[in-house]
């Protein structure tokens, strides 16, 4: 099976408490569940992490480089501030795909603006816990696998 890195920022272990007027009640563990379970149909195994601190993620990036076939990237914040993070995408040269559960275009203005998605394959954002599957469905079909 191929593997896919599943990143997970700041904040997000809050998922299902913090603002679900806007995130939601899915939790994270619930986000998990529901990625390995479709990234299986799809024949990938998954790695799931979650740091709220930036060297952390930037650290498991240059990890994933030559052992993954991917990444789903829930960036949170530092989509908006986190040049490190988008240098770090740069250099492993792996097919990254930004996530976001809610529409980040129709927030405050600051977070229109990503750092991640000039060095990103594309962007998922608004479709709640669903994003994360069909981020994984964009990686299958760069990668040349059916839809699950």
């Amino acid at each position: 099976m191929t593997a896919i890195l599943v990143l997970n920022g700041p904040n997000l272990n809050l998922l299902g408490t913090r603002q679900p007027e806007i995130y939601g009640t899915t939790t994270l563990a619930d986000i998990r569940a529901m990625v390995e379970a479709h990234g299986s149909r799809l024949g990938f195994t998954i790695e799931f992490e979650q740091s709220n601190h930036e060297g952390v993620m930037v650290d498991l990036l240059h990890a994933a480089r030559g052992r993954v076939a991917g990444v789903v990237l829930n960036a949170g914040a530092y989509t908006h501030s986190s040049v490190a993070l988008r240098d770090a995408i740069s250099s492993t040269e792996l097919p990254v795909v930004e996530v976001h559960l809610s529409n980040i275009h129709a927030r405050e203005a600051f977070r229109h603006v990503s750092h991640i998605a000039p060095v990103a394959l594309g962007q998922i954002a608004g479709f709640g816990p669903t994003s994360y599957t069909l981020a994984l469905d964009a990686l299958a079909a760069h990668l040349g696998r059916e839809r699950g």
